[in-house]
């Protein structure tokens, strides 16, 4: 044989040793990151965003003031980052979360994100916008990569708050039915635990709420719901909710919001006065509630109501509210 035909076939039995042992080795992490993910519990802790609306709006705020220590607090305290299309739209959804996923690696921490952009949304109340349909898969597709590209980080994903449980009044449920389902498809991979919208404890009656979730049929790719999510209800309420509809729906489990549950609700949902900041995320869960989180952020308004700006603003007065047995 000659020799430089020797060297050739030498080169490419390296080459294909190499690619097979990358591959084994790909196969390895997949495999080993595959086993240790976990679904949120009892002690687990999300990442407090550097992005937030909080640690944003601290450079207008005057240093020493009652809004500046109530906004300084909740920039530190661990919440659910929302991505909107308004906030990280299309072209850099997906830098957004890598960076949400680096920050919660260099701390040790989970990642929570609300996606909230779907067609309609909010069926065109406070919270109005969203993405036109064919967008919204463009923008789902862009967080996903996202997420995929972080299979170490422990990701929530709480998916489209009320949109399941406003459709009925809104006259959508099948079309929600499609877009979830869509976006669920997407968002499914590696160490990602999502949560659809589950309403709360004083809206739909939980036979309802369960049809509409088992409408989505993908009990086999999401975690369960979530439930309080920018609403007010107290733990204990919330608990007994989540506990009757995970029975309607075969097991599931829950997340529950409790970043504004703790004097109750007054009956009002957007911008209550008296209201305070609830049980602090990772304190609370059973066999169904896998944890609480604080979902909403403490601070930002639900709506031009009750003399709040737009809805998602940050009101540094109802930070002070909210905050003022805490600090």
């Amino acid at each position: 044989m000659p020799r430089w035909l020797l060297f050739t076939l030498l080169g490419l039995a390296a080459v294909v040793t190499l690619a097979i042992l990358a591959g084994i080795g790909s196969l390895i992490t997949w495999g080993v990151q595959t086993l240790s993910a976990r679904p949120p519990a009892v002690g687990t802790t999300v990442v407090a965003p550097e992005e937030s609306k909080a640690a944003r709006a601290l450079d207008d705020l005057t240093a020493g003031s009652a809004e500046y220590e109530a906004t300084a607090y909740l920039s530190e305290q661990p919440t659910t980052y929302w991505l909107t299309p308004e906030e990280d739209p299309i072209g850099t959804a997906t830098a957004r979360v890598s960076n949400l996923a680096s920050e919660a690696r260099d701390t040790g921490t989970a990642l929570s994100v609300a996606v909230y952009g779907l067609p309609g949304r909010d069926c065109g109340s406070y919270s109005a916008g969203g993405l036109v349909e064919e967008d919204y898969a463009t923008w789902i597709d862009e967080i996903a990569r996202g997420l995929d590209a972080a299979p170490d980080v422990q990701k929530i994903v709480i998916l489209e708050p009320d949109s399941l449980a406003l459709a009925p009044e809104c006259g959508n449920v099948e079309e929600r039915v499609r877009q979830l389902r869509n976006a669920i498809d997407r968002l499914t991979g590696t160490n990602t635990w999502i949560y659809v919208d589950g309403g709360h404890s004083n809206w739909l009656p939980a036979a309802d709420m369960a049809a509409l979730i088992e409408a989505l049929d993908r009990s086999d790719a999401i975690r369960g719901f979530a439930t309080n999510v920018s609403n007010y209800n107290h733990s204990t309420e919330e608990f007994a909710y989540a506990h009757e509809l995970s029975d309607l729906l075969g097991g599931s489990h829950a997340i529950i919001d409790t970043s504004r549950s703790g004097a109750g609700s007054n009956g009002d949902w957007c911008n209550p006065s008296g209201r305070l900041v609830g049980e602090p995320g990772g304190t609370l869960g059973d066999e169904v509630v896998d944890t609480n989180l604080w979902v909403k952020p403490p601070g930002e308004s639900d709506g031009t109501c009750n003399g709040g700006p737009a809805a998602g603003v940050w009101w540094p007065e109802a930070a002070v509210e909210l905050t003022r047995e805490v600090r």
